[in-house]
């Protein structure tokens, strides 16, 4: 907010392609540094290590399920770019119930249990620069969905965005 009642005007994201398919290919980058980040080698060893193991692979079932949830309540929708296909529907049921974008949010939770399970601080930086990148993305995913969906607003409305129950 700047002043009273002022909102701060944020400009529109770029398409980075017609479909977006600059995001996408960001977003692979983004995956590669953080799996190539756990490899480099633990950061902490003993029983913190079995701790951050065992909370690591939890997490990555978590976000698993998630994220594989999205992909099947798609169905039919379901394009690996941020613009909606042509002809498409709006899905706000299972996953979609939680969140707008379960699938995005899945792999910020599965890849935060990758650095946790491989000890690794930089794949856990990595996962906050992934939910930066995701919440991006997002946003220039929603304005496409907004201008194809008459009801995108009101799911908007009453839906979180990327970690259900929290954001």
């Amino acid at each position: 907010m700047t002043g009273a009642g002022r909102r701060l005007r944020i400009p529109p994201l770029p398409d980075l392609g017609a479909r977006g398919e600059g995001w996408f290919l960001l977003q692979l980058v983004l995956f590669a540094a953080i799996a190539a980040a756990g490899t480099i080698g633990p950061a902490w060893s003993g029983g913190l290590r079995v701790l951050g193991l065992a909370v690591g692979v939890a997490l990555i079932g978590i976000g698993g399920v998630l994220s594989l949830r999205g992909v099947l309540d798609l169905r039919e929708n379901l394009t690996p770019f941020p613009k909606p296909l042509p002809g498409a529907r709006l899905v706000d049921t299972g996953a979609y119930r939680l969140v707008r974008h379960p699938i995005y949010g899945g792999l910020i939770v599965a890849a935060a249990g990758w650095g946790r399970a491989t000890a690794s601080p930089v794949a856990i930086v990595g996962a906050g620069v992934l939910l930066v990148f995701f919440d991006l993305k997002s946003r220039r995913e929603e304005a496409w969905l907004a201008g194809q969906f008459e009801g995108y607003a009101a799911y908007r409305s009453r839906t979180r965005k990327l970690l259900p129950g929290l954001y």
